[in-house]
Formats: structure tokens, sequence, C-alpha cells
């Protein structure tokens, strides 16, 4: 930071009022930058509160639900949650069976409750998920089908119980559409570039962008705790610009494309805690828009605290990005265990110059990792359109303590621009050992190797 020079204050004590000196003695004095740290962490948990719901329950099967797994049931779960909801809120109870349904829309003070033994089936045919709604696809606001559970602008939702969420998607339904979705993901991306209003953005039937499992979009005090969620369209769990989320003890399976596990997206203050990721794609993607579209939303993910997670196969652990153009920071993922030959990252950051974006005061602490078949920690700013664009990301203030790999093909692929480098990433007390390659480092500044051990040796590094 620049200092006013002491002889510009001396050349005015005559006639400026002792206020006025005050200020500009403090302006002479340096300002040490600071930092998120960890102990900001019980401030955001106290915030982070469960929603409460009425004690009365409505069971789908008293509103038409038919439990041979075969029958529709949609308007069963319609008519259950409206009850729920008129009366003031409750639980909205499957009960042990299988159940055949499409979209679920949750509203304020509706849990839907999801019995032990009990399964919702999702169907595929993708005419059951109209008409559109408001909604994100990869970080571009859109008209389009329905997400298989939904929540626009509602308080107090949840989904839980200890019962299986089946999206039933595969290789001869929704999963295929990721060969074919080229076009209308072009289309959608040029819309947003442009600023075509979202109301003109319509998408749905007759096109093939796939819709996310479960999204509360613009929602306030979310739980989604207990279920197993599998196989779903897209992204598994896709909250929206929403605030207060508590993901726990959710079990996600899912090996189809962009089959994220958990994706907060332009979201405040969420918990993810004690979850197992079994993914074809990324287990936890921290989220806020691309490009334009994300800019002109312009709201980041903040306060994501991420506690006590398993995640075996996906292309990241912990990632942030690459849709991140409305910025991310303060996230805080520890007590993680991340082991899979399948699993290629712990923890990753990825964004260009096109869709940019700031990231900042990302923490990682006792992580114990079996093996991840590329890196630990990778950063990248050549992600996808690489360097073409004109909005140059920022990285900066990433400490990883305490972490452990028995395997990696590096311990740090590090990739920023010369006229923006990759900034304070600090290292205290890891050891990463079968290390096969050396480490990538372009673009860094100020780096900091603490105690840290690779194949066994020690290696102190301020770079």
């Amino acid at each position: 930071m620049k200092t006013v020079n002491p002889d510009l204050i001396r050349l005015n004590t005559a006639s400026v009022p002792f206020l006025s000196l005050f200020i500009l003695a403090l302006l002479a004095v340096p300002v040490k930058q600071t930092y998120a740290k960890w102990e900001q962490v019980p401030g955001i948990l106290s915030r982070i509160r469960v929603p409460q719901f009425a004690d009365r329950d409505f069971r789908i099967t008293d509103y038409g639900a038919i439990d041979d797994g075969r029958t529709d049931c949609t308007e069963a779960f319609q008519k259950a949650i409206a009850a729920a909801h008129e009366a003031g809120g409750g639980r909205v109870v499957v009960p042990v069976a299988s159940f055949l349904t499409g979209p679920i829309h949750l509203k304020s003070n509706v849990n839907l409750y999801i019995s032990k033994g009990a399964t919702v089936r999702f169907a595929v045919d993708p005419d059951k998920y109209m008409p559109v709604v408001f909604t994100r696809f990869e970080g571009v606001e859109c008209l389009n089908f329905s997400p298989l559970i939904y929540a626009y602008g509602q308080d107090n939702i949840a989904v839980t119980g200890e019962g299986v969420l089946d999206g039933q998607a595969g290789e001869t339904n929704w999963w295929r559409w990721k060969k074919t979705q080229g076009e209308d993901v072009k289309i959608l991306n040029r819309q947003g570039q442009a600023g075509v209003p979202v109301e003109q953005r319509i998408f749905g039937a007759g096109h093939e962008l796939r819709p996310n499992m479960i999204q509360p979009y613009k929602c306030k005090n979310v739980l989604i705790e207990g279920v197993t969620i599998r196989n779903s369209p897209m992204w598994h769990i896709h909250p929206v610009l929403s605030i207060n989320i508590t993901v726990r003890n959710v079990t996600v399976i899912g090996h189809g494309p962009n089959n994220d596990g958990c994706n907060p997206e332009s979201c405040r203050d969420v918990l993810i805690q004690g979850c197992h990721f079994d993914t074809g794609d990324d287990c936890i993607a921290i989220k806020s828009g691309r490009n334009n579209d994300g800019r002109r939303v312009n709201v980041p993910s903040e306060n994501i605290i991420i506690q006590d997670c398993i995640m075996k196969d996906g292309h990241g652990g912990v990632v942030i990005g690459s849709e991140m153009s409305g910025g991310v920071k303060h996230v805080y993922a520890e007590n993680c265990t991340m082991d899979s030959p399948n699993l290629d990252r712990a923890l990753r950051i990825k964004t260009n110059s096109v869709r940019g974006g700031t990231v900042e005061n990302v923490f990682l602490r006792n992580v114990t990792i079996g093996q991840v078949s590329e890196t630990v920690l990778k950063i990248n700013f050549f992600y996808g359109e690489g360097d073409t664009g004109n909005h140059t990301p920022m990285v900066r203030n990433i400490v990883m303590e305490n972490v452990t790999s028995q395997k990696s093909r590096h311990a740090l692929s590090i990739r920023g621009y010369d006229r923006s480098p990759i900034q304070g990433i600090h290292l205290k007390n890891c050891i990463f050992d079968n290390v096969k390659e050396s480490n990538i480092l372009v673009g860094v500044k100020g780096l900091v190797m603490d105690n840290v051990r690779i194949n066994g040796e020690h290696v102190k590094l301020e770079k």
C-alpha cells in the first residue's frame, strides 16, 4: 500500500484541525492486508440453522399415491405438499414402498420425508418436466425443464429421511443428451453473452438441456439430510442464489456425464457435512454463474463449510469453478477423506480469462488422501477457453494444512498468468508420498511451504 509522505503532513499542521491530523496520521501508517481465517468458522456456523417444521404428517398415500412403482404419483405429491403448506407446514411422508413420479415442487414450511426403505423413482420422459421453470444451466439463467425436486423463492424447506431418490437417468435416456446437446448449449451461452432477457431464453421441450436433481432457487433455510440420491440427469444437488443451507449425511452415487454431487451456486452460509460422494464428475463444485450472465447477476458463493465428508470417484474432491464469474470466497474444508484411482484431484480451482472471477480465502485442513490420479492441489487459469478473454481471474490466499496423500502424479499443479499470478498459497505440515512427477508452478507469487515433505524429503520453498 502506498504511504503518505510525512513532509506533506508537516506542511499543514498549523491550519489543520486535530481530527484531520489524526486521520492523516493513520494514512501515513502502512496497513497490513488481513485474510479470513479458521476463527471465522464458528460465526458462520452460528448462522446456519436447520429449519423447523410443524409436527404434522401428510402421507402421500392419503392423497392418491399408488405404491406399485409404476403408477404416476405426481398429482399425489402435489396435493400432499399443497395440504401441508396450507396447514402451516409439516412432513410430507413417503412410506415404505416404491413410488414413480414426475417433478416435485416444494413449498414453504414443507419437509419431504423419504422413509427408510422407501424409494422415489423419477420418470425419464422429458415431457413430464414441463412446463419450463426459471433455472440455471451450467451457470446461465434460462427457462428449462423442471429439476426433479424444485423450489423457487420458498422458505423453510427440506428433503429428509433415509430412503432413496432415484433419478433413473442412464445411457438410454437423459445421459445420452450429453452427446447431442451441443447446439442448445451454444445458443444459451450466446444469449447469456448478449444479455438476452431471461424470459426469452426458452428451452425445455424440443431441446436437450438436462435438468438437475434437487434445486432450491432463491430459497432460505434449506435442509437436505439422510437420503441417498442417485443417477441424476445432471448435477445432483444444486442450490442457487439461496441462503442458509445444510446438506448433511447424504449419499450421492451417480456416474453419468456431469453427475456432480453437490454444487452450491451463488449461495451464502452453506454447510456440507458427513456426506459420501461417488460421482462421475466433481464431488463438490462451488460455482457463481458463467461469463457475462454470472457477472450480470454478480452474486458470489461465500461462507461454504465442508466437514467430515468422503469423496470416492470424481473429477475433484473440493472444486471451485469453472462457472465462477461472480466469485467465490471463504471456503473451509476439514476432516475429509478422499481415496480412489478414479478421483482426479483433491482441491481444484478452474477458470480462465473468459470466465474470470475472484477466488479468495480457501482453507483445507486435516484431509487424508489415499490416492488421486492426477494432483493434490490444482489451480488452472487455462481451463476450457484458455487465455482468450478480457476478464482476468484472480486467486489468492489458499491454505492447506495437515493434508496427507499416499499417491498422486503431482503434488501441485498451478498455472496462473504472469499479469495475474496466483498469490498467497501456503502449505503447512503436509506429506505427499509416491509422487511420480515434479510440481508444475507457473504464474505463482507468494507460495510458502512450511514443513512439507514430498517423497520423504523436506521441501521448504518460498516463491
